[in-house]
This record gives structure tokens, C-alpha cells and sequence, in this order.
């Protein structure tokens, strides 16, 4: 019994504590008319961007507005967004489920 409660309480330890998921961003309009409100593109040649890491889509995000990735309908997209708006665009996609797609 004690080596059950041991494992237990050992398992419930190690088990992460999940945050709440971010809210839904004020500019996330302008996104999903491409990339899917939940991440799964809705044209093809848009990247679906649900699950993708935090780090990747903030830095990626940035990238497109200063132009040091040079494609001009995300630089149009991002041009007017500040780092805050960025941050929220890049914590909701990453939060998404990635889904399959439809066959």
C-alpha cells in the first residue's frame, strides 16, 4: 500500500500543471484569413502554424515586420503590429491543437 501511495503521489508530482489558455487576440482577424483562426491553413502555401513553438512563431513573427524575412504579404500583415501584438498572435497559435486535415 505505501509503495502505491509513493507512486501516486510521485506521479501527481511530476504531472505539469497546464496554464490557462490565452485569449483570443484582438488582431487575429487578419491571420486567420490565411492561417485558420485555429491554426490549420485555410489556402494552400500557408503554413499551419498550430502547435508550433512559442519561441519560433515570436521570433518568425518579428522577422516578417522588420523585413528580414522578405515576403511582402506578411510584411503588410505585421508592419502595423507591436511587439505586445506579436506576443499574443504567437502564445495563441502556439496553444492550438494542430487537427488533421480533411481528406
Amino acid at each position: 500500500m505505501r509503495i502505491l501511495t509513493t507512486a501516486a503521489l510521485a506521479l501527481a508530482l511530476s504531472t505539469p500543471v497546464l496554464a490557462d489558455p490565452p485569449a483570443k487576440p484582438a488582431r487575429l482577424g487578419l491571420c486567420a484569413a490565411c492561417h485558420g483562426e485555429a491554426g490549420m491553413a485555410r489556402i494552400p502555401g500557408a503554413p499551419n502554424l498550430a502547435g508550433q513553438k512559442l519561441d519560433y512563431l515570436r521570433e518568425a513573427l518579428r522577422q516578417y515586420r522588420d523585413g528580414r524575412r522578405d515576403i511582402p504579404v506578411m510584411r503588410a500583415a505585421t508592419g502595423p503590429l507591436t511587439d505586445a501584438e506579436l506576443d499574443q498572435l504567437a502564445e495563441w497559435y502556439s496553444a492550438q491543437t494542430p487537427s488533421r486535415a480533411a481528406p
